[in-house]
């Protein structure tokens, strides 16, 4: 793959690999801080002519019409991008700083076994339904609805887990029969064109219906936001910029779909195996150094075992350290950048200064090189702290007491997200019982895991709007068209 061998990247647009406006910027190891090559930086321009080539792609082909078309394509790439697994997996450990056994999982397998899946979804779906004979205002009338495609979809996605993210997107998109294009976040350009480089020499895909555009220049977001010719946009990232994808979006009335920040609770019920907790708990919170939008960091355990619980905490933190994400053994590998390094360790100042005390951790790892934070308990805050209600995006975990199963759902659902949970004790139905009451899109009991590609994905409150995977995930990107005819 050229993308990788060849130091640089191109944009996508229209069936061609190009320069774009012949701009470029650099892509960086998060590990090493070296400059591992350069990636086109699109213009408005090129943003424009990706535009125009998914609106001709969707409203002058038949890719919205031809499903078996769409299947066949789809079993394509995933196929093709299995038999690259290993360039892809390397790729992403470089670029994104992704721990090597995450890409056995959510950073790369599972997303590419995932477009596979939607292209099952699509050959099995019920894309038309009777309704059957009706009389209404006295005239029997048979009537049925389509579900037909969008049209063109504008995905913007983040650096946290590229493939797992821009895939989540494609897939169902591409699979219900819209067009797309894809600006993946400026941080992780190569993980994208590596894919954009497959789809178009691999796949029978034609050519306008996929679109990469690879950019620093966060505007082009924005114009891919407001283009009268984008009927969806897909937006994965922060509440903030959420925010301002909807506004972009309101004139025109545009469908959204927005999966949002996360500030998620773990519970744990005063009959729980409280070791087995609090190790699960630092285990998460250090996943991908915390760079996850659903991983729980906030640790609510009950007021009379709360000592306990942060020694064995911070314990299982300082157990689990940082390392090189090319070692197989590493969970908390890098932060993405420089910035976001700094913007971690604005909180923990923050925390300081909010009266909050580190039980562990509370600073940069001491490596020569790399955008390393350790892993982090904080003691001594309540709820109402910025520390406990903002997301970090870093291995920051707040640990707060709680006084028993009532007050531990009031401080869980008291935040403005509600995106993820968990709840652990061993009365089973006790704990659903809690998980029932969490006010989030997802939640964990005892463990249990929910990602799959058949599982809907996404957030109440602040967290989001729609769902992402399952079927939920796929009927985003349908209209519902009714039909009626005389009896």
């Amino acid at each position: 793959m050229s993308v990788w061998t060849d130091k640089e990247s191109t944009l996508l647009v229209d069936g061609e690999l190009a320069p774009g406006s012949g701009r470029r910027f650099d892509t960086t190891n998060p590990a090493t801080e070296e400059v591992l090559g350069t990636a086109a930086n699109a213009t408005a321009a090129d943003m424009d002519r990706a535009i125009r080539a998914a609106r001709r792609a969707f409203d002058e082909t038949d890719w919205s019409r031809d499903l078996d078309l769409r299947v066949h394509c789809l079993e394509q790439l995933s196929r093709a991008l299995r038999e690259h697994a290993d360039e892809l997996r390397e790729l992403t450990i470089a670029e994104a700083g992704a721990p090597r056994f995450l890409t056995h999982g959510a950073q790369l397998d599972a997303p590419i076994a995932d477009v596979a899946h939607f292209a099952g979804v699509a050959a099995g779906y019920e894309w038309t339904r009777d309704l059957g004979v009706a009389e209404p205002m006295g005239m029997p009338s048979r009537r049925w609805t389509r579900r037909e495609a969008v049209g063109v979809v504008g995905a913007i996605t983040p650096w946290n887990f590229p493939h797992q993210i821009n895939l989540a997107k494609l897939g169902p998109a591409l699979a219900a029969g819209n067009t797309a294009v894809l600006k993946p976040a400026p941080d992780t350009p190569w993980c994208a064109a590596a894919v954009g480089e497959i789809l178009l020499n691999e796949t029978d895909i034609p050519p306008g219906v996929v679109n990469i555009v690879t950019s620093d220049d966060h505007a082009l977001g924005a114009q891919l936001s407001s283009d009268d010719r984008v009927d969806l946009v897909s937006f994965t990232g922060s509440t903030a910029t959420g925010r301002a994808v909807m506004a972009a979006g309101a004139p025109g009335i545009k469908r959204t779909f927005l999966e949002l920040g996360g500030k998620s609770a773990f519970v744990v019920l005063d009959d729980a195996d409280l070791g087995a907790a609090c190790g699960l708990a630092a285990f998460t919170v250090c996943t991908h150094a915390g760079q996850g939008c659903a991983l729980t960091t906030r640790l609510l355990v009950p007021r009379a075992h709360y000592d306990e619980a942060v020694q064995l905490t911070a314990k299982a933190l300082r157990g689990i350290g940082v390392g090189d994400p090319d070692d197989p053994g590493t969970v908390c590998g890098p932060l993405i950048s420089a910035r976001q390094r700094d913007r971690v360790e604005s909180y923990l100042a923050l925390a300081a200064d909010e009266g909050g005390e580190f039980a562990c951790g509370g600073g940069r790892a001491e490596r020569d090189r790399g955008f390393f934070v350790e892993p982090t308990l904080i003691t001594g805050l309540s709820n109402e702290s910025r520390v406990a209600r903002e997301e970090i995006f870093g291995p920051v975990l707040v640990i707060l007491p709680h006084d028993g199963d009532d007050d531990a759902v009031r401080i869980a659902n008291d935040s403005p997200y509600g995106l993820s949970g968990a709840v652990h004790g061993q009365d089973l139905e006790r704990a659903r019982g809690v998980a029932a009451r969490i006010r989030t899109g997802t939640v964990s009991v005892n463990g249990g895991v929910w990602y799959g590609a058949d599982a809907p994905f996404g957030g109440y409150k602040q967290s989001g709007i729609g769902r992402e995977m399952g079927v939920a995930g796929f009927e985003e990107y349908l209209e519902t068209k009714l039909v009626a005819e005389p009896a």
